[in-house]
């Protein structure tokens, strides 16, 4: 970490020592917070490389922005001229090239210590949560940059409105997803955090569930002086929850700070009025707010993004004109057909409560219609540590295809799989397939959308795995189908 800033400093002002080319390496480069600091690096002129494990439509994009990655671990394909190596943690101890880079003197950092880093004289809105964080900060983001604020974005999914995890502006004002792997959001410095959940989660890295909710309350301490916690109300130990100003937020709770009143549904989208009874004013309510995204979850989310917007000067009218454009997050409650008969959704939850949300959310937007999730296990761990929750989750389905475990930076643990969740449901219409035989499946079932005793259906595939790669080809076998 020696001469860290130094270099930092150095790369982000695109200048390095007399007759070198600012360059930097990304290990890991296709995950989504990495590729954001990669694009950050990458507009500012520095000369960015890369690998990763597989080749995805992330990283084509990257490439496409003039970034070399490569896709084999092998110190023969590593820029040997950089002045910086970033990786992510998630890379095998026995990985090659960032053992190289370690043996012989490069300066080798964390995402976190970067992301730490480039936003330590900022103004930082930084939302934390073991779900929720993608879709509020890409919420709060898109608020700023299109009411005319401005901002710059390190975010932890694809914004729709501008296909891209990262945006610029000379605005001195950071949105951050701040990510609780590897307790990365602690070095963060925020004016502004939001804490949209803690449930048990990445027990791998913190051990108990009180670990992680004590990383929550340490987080929450890292607020500036002066500076605002708003929290949903209700969490677990939210005495410990404390700044100089803190606000709490719920759907419809009215004990909360921040709650909707008068939600409608409207054809896939919502409308309803935003409660705040507690802050520079005693009340303050903006009325007819149009969320054009499914899922009540996402009514909650923007609620906390509306709260933040407010407090830092945003006029209503802007407020309400960003978020109905707002077109949502990829993977997020993602409308991938809609059609009288036959909606599929795409999302990334890979946690019961994420799941629930979900599922509880696609039912109410379209009641009538049958239920159908297609679900990749993320992580051996994780599977076995919340096997219970997924079972009783997924039991609120109509039907429930399992597909096998995703490992990720795992390796197989004994006896922990799909058939974990699948023998702790009770519903009867479940079965674990492959991914080929998945797609067989969809291809030899007939009229997917007429199901006896429903008006259509809803599919619903889920999961942090690469059950995305799936997404198009689903697609098109349902392209396929006569609506009738």
């Amino acid at each position: 970490m020696k001469g860290f800033n130094k270099i930092l400093i150095s790369l982000s002002a695109a200048k390095v020592a007399e007759g070198a080319e600012a360059a930097i390496c990304f290990l890991g480069i296709g995950g989504i917070g990495m590729s954001a600091l990669a694009r950050y690096f990458n507009s500012l002129g520095v000369r960015v490389s890369g690998y990763d494990k597989t080749e995805t439509v992330l990283t084509k994009q990257l490439s496409a922005e003039g970034i070399n990655i490569h896709y084999e671990d092998t110190i023969d394909l590593i820029d040997p001229s950089v002045q910086l190596v970033v990786y992510t943690p998630a890379l095998p101890k026995a990985h090659q090239e960032l053992n190289f880079y370690r043996q012989n003197n490069y300066t080798v950092v964390k995402r976190s210590d970067v992301l730490g880093a480039i936003t330590n004289n900022s103004f930082n809105i930084c939302i934390a949560g073991t779900h929720g964080k993608t879709t509020t900060s890409t919420m709060v983001a898109h608020i700023l940059r299109d009411s005319g604020f401005g901002c710059n974005a390190f975010l932890g999914g694809i914004a729709v409105n501008y296909n891209s995890n990262f945006w610029s502006s000379e605005k001195n004002v950071c949105v951050v997803e701040a990510d609780e792997y590897d307790r990365s959001f602690l070095k963060l410095s925020p004016d502004i955090a939001v804490i949209s959940s803690m449930d048990p989660d990445h027990l791998d890295i913190y051990g108990t569930a009180e670990n992680m909710e004590q990383a929550f309350i340490d987080f929450a301490a890292k607020v500036k002086p002066g500076g605002l916690l708003l929290h949903k109300y209700g969490l677990k130990r939210n005495a410990e929850l404390v700044a100089d100003e803190f606000l709490t937020y719920h759907l419809y709770d009215k004990n909360a700070d921040v709650y909707a009143a008068n939600i409608k549904i409207n054809n896939g989208s919502y409308s309803f009025d935003v409660v705040v009874n507690d802050m520079d004013i005693s009340v303050w309510t903006l009325k007819d707010v149009i969320l054009n995204m499914g899922g009540e979850h996402n009514i909650e989310n923007i609620l906390a993004a509306i709260t933040v917007a407010h407090h830092i000067g945003i006029k209503d009218e802007k407020i309400i004109s960003a978020v109905a454009d707002f077109k949502g997050v990829r993977r997020r409650f993602e409308y991938i057909l809609k059609t009288s008969k036959q909606v599929y959704i795409d999302d990334y939850a890979h946690h019961p409560e994420e799941l629930r949300a979900l599922i509880t959310g696609a039912k109410t937007m379209f009641p009538g219609k049958k239920c159908i999730v297609v679900f990749q296990p993320h992580l051996f761990s994780r599977t076995r540590d919340l096997a219970d929750g997924f079972a009783e989750v997924l039991d609120l389905a109509d039907e429930v295809i399992l597909l096998p475990i995703y490992p990720a930076r795992e390796l197989p643990m004994e006896g922990v799989s799909s058939q974990m969740i699948l023998d702790r449901m009770h519903s009867e219409d479940k079965i674990i397939m492959s991914r080929e035989d998945l797609l067989k499946h969809f291809e030899l079932t007939k009229d997917l959308h007429i199901e006896e005793g429903f008006e259509g259906t809803v599919l619903i595939t889920a999961g942090a795995g690469d059950i995305d790669t799936l997404v198009e080809p689903i697609k098109q076998i349902l392209m396929t189908r006569n609506e009738g």
